[in-house]
């Protein structure tokens, strides 16, 4: 059994950290690499993904690999009644990696005491999503120019946002980071994730509303409200358009503030925003590509 997995984005070290943006500008710089040369990776998407899944190929494809595997469960033995147990033991039989995304929390880490191959999580459930975080931190480092003493603003889905709590996690072993939650009550950043960053004294504050405060901000996160984590469709009508970004709105932003979006949106980016310079989401999927080659080579010890 192997060892070497990346589950939660705490799995990896602040040097690692370091090391998956050193190579992804490295493959920035030159993304055809045929490092995968002869390796078979599993794509299993249980639940629905364009940017993660598409990014993900387009990274083995590029690092000369294979790709097997579904982008709809529906399509697989898992119709039939199989476990997950049964499936990770049987395509770890065939496979040098596996790449899942599940909608249960949980489920990657399980499948990754199963396998003998690495497992690469790509989201489970509203859990944790680490290579989002990872191509996030590169975008980041990109746009500012370091990953210290960034004040970032994230807006929207702070409960059930994998990716705002993915990132708040790995920018808290960064210098003097400084969080500000906008988030409607019932959409508010769980309590734990508050309580992390109480006990490091990470300084953070909460907001209901935005449009007076993020002059200050360096990076405005937005995140869309997910219908898919709702149990009560009223309960997503009466918050789904809460919050929603408009170009006139970042006037007296910082010249050098950035907007991240993990995508896809809906509502919250009103699209004319997206001529604004400051508007970085598209490149920040793009990002995805150099981010995630840089994770798989540094996981099978390629590069």
């Amino acid at each position: 059994m192997h060892t070497k997995n990346l589950i939660s984005i705490t799995d990896f070290s602040k040097e690692d950290y370091l090391r998956i943006m050193k190579l992804a500008a490295d493959f920035e710089r030159n993304p055809n690499q045929n490092l995968l040369e002869g390796k078979v990776v599993a794509s299993l998407f249980f639940e629905p993904s364009t940017r993660t899944r598409l990014s993900f190929e387009t990274a083995i494809n590029r690092l000369g690999g294979r790709i097997v595997g579904f982008s709809d469960s529906s399509s697989s033995s898992v119709t039939k009644g199989e476990t997950l147990h049964d499936t990770t033991r049987m395509v770890s039989n065939y496979v040098d990696l596996i790449v899942m995304r599940h909608p249960l929390e949980g489920s990657a880490r399980y499948a990754s005491q199963i396998s003998d191959v690495p497992v690469i999580n790509a989201g489970d459930g509203a859990n944790q999503h680490p290579t989002q975080t990872l191509l996030d931190m590169y975008s980041i480092i990109k746009t500012q120019g370091r990953l210290d003493n960034i004040n970032i603003f994230m807006v929207g889905d702070l409960k059930y946002g994998r990716t705002v709590h993915s990132l708040l996690q790995a920018l808290s072993v960064f210098e003097k980071p400084i969080f500000n939650f906008i988030a409607p009550p019932e959409l508010a950043m769980p309590v734990e994730y508050k309580r992390f960053l109480d006990n490091k004294g990470i300084r953070y504050f909460e907001h209901t509303e935005f449009n007076d405060i993020i002059s200050e901000a360096d990076i405005i996160y937005m995140t869309r409200v997910q219908k898919e984590r709702f149990t009560d469709p009223i309960e997503y009508e009466k918050v789904k358009n809460v919050y929603i970004l408009r170009n006139n709105m970042l006037d007296n932003t910082k010249s050098t503030m950035k907007i991240l979006h993990p995508l896809p949106r809906v509502n919250e980016i009103h699209p004319d925003v997206d001529s604004n310079p400051k508007a970085y989401y598209f490149t920040q999927a793009l990002n995805g590509v150099y981010t995630r080659q840089a994770i798989i080579s540094h996981i099978m010890g390629l590069k």
